[in-house]
Formats: structure tokens, sequence, C-alpha cells
């Protein structure tokens, strides 16, 4: 998987700084987030990853393991800078939410293969299908995952036209999970087309 190397060993705050920085850092996080989660139906989350949600994400890991080393800070870069957008992609966090146990486990089952049919459509092209699990596989016999992990490729001329604020829509079309939204708000198109260069 290409990465944007823009979280770096050297970027990262110290343990001590990070302490000083944490609540000023989460609050602007939670705020990213507002406009970086897209729900598909009921049932289907998908974060929209970018520099300073991983940047978090790596901090938080290194806080609460209490990581210092320069193997443990190297194996977290490793393990989280992939997921950070590229400039010609969205990199996806996507979660399958069942509440109830066994309806969580009979619908993973059913749900095979929908990471694969996860789509965006900037207005118009195509729709874009999901590079999913580039990872590791999370897929088995007999169900899918609850998590998995998005790739969506565009064009040049896709990410064009999202820059000039052509709208971007998102879908899932699995023959047990069909649904999608509609073009995005305003607010959550403008702070995904600002992952594209």
């Amino acid at each position: 998987m290409e990465t944007a190397m823009t979280i770096t060993r050297d970027s990262l705050m110290t343990l001590e700084a990070y302490a000083k920085a944490r609540s000023a850092m989460r609050a602007e996080v939670m705020e990213q987030k507002k406009l970086r989660r897209v729900k598909l139906g009921e049932h289907i989350l998908l974060i929209f990853e970018n520099e300073l949600l991983i940047r978090y994400q790596i901090q938080e890991m290194l806080r609460v393991e209490k990581i210092f080393e320069e193997d443990g800070i190297r194996h977290e870069l490793e393990s989280y800078v992939p997921l950070v957008p590229t400039g010609s992609n969205f990199k996806v966090t996507m979660q399958i939410e069942y509440t109830d146990e066994a309806e969580r486990k009979r619908m993973l089952g059913l749900l095979k293969g929908v990471e694969d049919r996860v789509w965006v459509r900037v207005d118009g092209f195509d729709p874009v299908f999901a590079i999913a699990d580039e990872d590791l596989e999370r897929e088995n016999a007999e169900k899918t995952s609850a998590v998995h992990f998005l790739r969506f490729e565009l064009s040049a001329g896709m990410v064009a036209a999202a820059k000039g604020g052509a709208a971007i829509a998102v879908g899932v079309d699995h023959p047990e999970y069909t649904v999608s939204t509609g073009p995005l708000s305003e607010p959550v198109r403008a702070s995904l087309a600002a992952d594209l260069r």
C-alpha cells in the first residue's frame, strides 16, 4: 500500500508533550470526526480517515500502552500510517454494527463480501468500488468481519471535480444490504475533498 509519510517518528510528540496537548487535540479530532462519519443505513458506519485522526490514534496508542521505545513507536507507525489518504484516494474504516449478538452473527454471515461492494461516486463519474483489507484478509468461509479498511482510488478527473465542488455520494450495493446516501452535506463533502490534491 502506498503511503504519504506525513506522520513520521520526528513529527510525533513525546508522551509528556502529548499529555499537555491532548485535550486540545482531542477536541479538534471530535469536531473533525463529526464531518467524517457517514452512516450507510442503520448498520454500516464509514469513518473517512485523515492525517489528524490517524496522528491522534497513534498518539493515543503510545499514551495508553506507555510506548516510548523506538521499536514500539515504529510498529505503531507501520500499523496506522497506511490509513492516511495520499491525495488521490479516500481511506476508510468501515464498521458493521448490530447491537444484538445473535443478529450480528447471522448478518456477518449474510454480508460476506460487503466490503467489496461499498462505493464512492463523484458527480459526473461512475462509482468507485472499495479496495478492501489490503493489510490482511478479514473474511472467512463463514462470515465477514465487523471491521474493514477500505481504499477508494480516484482518477485525476474525479479528484479535480471533487476539489471543484462536485457532489460526492456514498453507498453499498450488496444483495443483503443496499443503501446510498445521496449527495453528502456540503460540510462533509468539503472535509473529504480536502484529502485530495
